[in-house]
């Protein structure tokens, strides 16, 4: 009994199974107290099953759990909450119209005669996120508010409960990297408090930097755990793929053609605020060549995007495809004249959630003779099609084409909706954090698939806070302060350091000096 007493939480023999897969295969990870403890391997290795079978959202079919050395059920996340186990999903779980004060409180809210009791809540949001650097504003409404803010909430909503077992599920997947380095500290924090932290990651050099351990999964199986003083990012990557990665994207040198987008003076109005969100934009992006916007999350890009795309109207300005305007035109239009957009938020505007992955992948081409006739759908064409994408891409999922795409792992979710953008051949594509929450044999597979478009004479317009991603395979970066563009840089002549001081509106010159 004495040996066990040093675990916080010990998940022993665990099976889980899904329709079509085994999720977890006789898995076994053991938390010790105080450590933060890394949880890698690919999209759809089962790590976020594995945690959320801890959480108490699902019931695993074989195993058991023991928390401080003795045998629990979590039957759901009152229970997991009961037990001190808090999760920060990599999907959040948040109500989208309420305040980042309430959520934080939904669910143990402090009631005096049937009437809520915020200002003592209040109190202890401002005071936990003044200890842990975690600034939010309590009044803003979570659906108004950044995906990295959102983020915090989660935290806060863990720290708020006073739990003492941390699962961070891709806790990085939507952070800047100034960002990323404040969540690292916070959690090297909370472990020195005596938190036990799980870590959910693909990021390598974050695991290294982080964690005192590392559990590997691969395709459902526990590969092993090593101390991350005794290993490499080579080694990680090793045992998770199963094969060496090339980690960073090779190019050749390319001269760019003819203009593809021509944005002028674009300017477009922000829902949170009287200010404009993007603020007189000009810039081109030519065929044969990577343009990266980037910046610090909440600068501007989503809404800049939003106006590329037809999400949302410009108020000013004036958008050019191939030199047709398309400043007005509609979403569908603007992609059957050469434009695909892979979204930054996958979720709420990138899949129909409760379509199969068959229906998300002809979302923008079902009308087309190929997929339809006199209004009905040819659904062997569409399941036909479906395989040759899932096929190409490595889309993995229990049920293949007939998959719901909410039963999908997120990283699996986000290989189908670049899959469908990319088989449009497009002369533009916009692509958002396309990487966001994949792993390393993913990304390769993405920044080599980017790459093949310029080299085959489109477009790219890349967004990401991804610094590495921007730095390894853009043509040109454009950086983003405050609504507008602030910097323009060839990749090969500038530092991190020096791009990280235009990020932040420390620096800025004219475009095109």
């Amino acid at each position: 009994m004495a040996e066990n007493t040093q675990y916080a939480i010990e998940m022993l023999n665990i099976t889980k199974r899904f329709p079509g897969i085994v999720a977890n295969d006789n898995v076994t990870i053991q938390l010790k107290k105080g450590e933060i403890h890394a949880l890698l391997g690919e999209n759809g290795a089962g790590k976020s099953t594995l945690m959320s079978v801890l959480f108490g959202l699902y019931q695993a079919e074989e195993g058991i759990i023991k928390k401080d050395g003795k045998e629990v059920k979590i039957n759901n996340p009152n229970d997991a909450n009961d037990l001190g186990i808090g999760m920060v999903h990599q999907h959040f779980k948040l109500v989208q119209c309420f305040t980042v004060l309430d959520n934080i409180i939904l669910g143990v809210e402090t009631t005096k005669c049937g009437l809520l009791k915020k200002d003592e809540a209040r109190k202890k949001v401002l005071a936990l996120s003044e200890k842990y650097g975690l600034k939010v504003d309590p009044d803003a409404k979570i659906e108004d508010i950044t995906v990295g803010m959102q983020q915090r909430t989660e935290i806060l909503k863990m720290l708020y409960r006073d739990n003492d077992i941390l699962i961070f599920d891709e806790p990085t997947a939507v952070l800047t990297p100034a960002e990323i380095d404040e969540l690292m500290e916070i959690m090297k924090n909370l472990s020195k408090e005596g938190k036990s932290i799980l870590f959910i990651s693909h990021k390598l050099a974050e695991i290294m930097s982080v964690a005192d351990r590392c559990s590997v999964l691969r395709r459902g199986k526990y590969i092993g755990t090593v101390d991350i003083a005794d290993t490499t990012q080579e080694e990680l990557s090793r045992m998770m793929v199963g094969r060496d990665v090339q980690l960073v994207a090779s190019k050749e040198d390319k001269t760019p053609g003819d203009v593809i987008l021509h944005v002028e003076n674009m300017t477009v109005p922000s829902k949170l605020h009287k200010n404009n969100a993007v603020k007189n934009v000009s810039f081109d992006v030519r065929a044969g060549e990577i343009v990266c916007i980037a910046g610090i999350d909440g600068n501007g890009q989503t809404e800049l995007v939003y106006g590329l795309s037809g999400l949302e109207n410009i108020s000013s300005g004036k958008i050019t495809l191939k030199g047709k305007d398309i400043t007005t035109a509609s979403i569908r239009e603007r992609s059957t004249s050469g434009m695909s957009h892979i979204p930054e938020d996958r979720h709420k505007h990138g899949l129909v959630l409760d379509y199969s992955l068959a229906y998300n992948l002809v979302l923008q081409r079902y009308f087309e003779p190929e997929f339809s006739n006199k209004g009905f759908l040819k659904k062997d064409a569409i399941l036909d099609y479906a395989n040759k994408l899932i096929d190409r891409f490595d889309v993995r999922s229990g049920q293949g084409a007939t998959t719901i795409a909410r039963s999908m792992s997120g990283g699996n979710q986000q290989k189908a909706i670049i899959a469908r953008e990319l088989d449009k051949n497009p002369d533009l594509l916009i692509a958002v954090q396309p990487t966001r929450g994949l792993d390393v044999g993913a990304i390769e597979f993405i920044h080599k698939e980017l790459i093949a478009q310029r080299d085959a004479g489109h477009g790219v317009l890349l967004v990401s806070l991804e610094l590495e991603e921007v730095m390894s395979i853009s043509d040109r970066i454009l950086v983003m302060y405050e609504g507008e563009i602030v910097g323009e840089f060839n990749p090969k002549e500038v530092t991190t350091e020096e791009l990280g001081l235009y990020m932040a509106g420390a620096k800025r010159k004219e475009i095109g000096a």
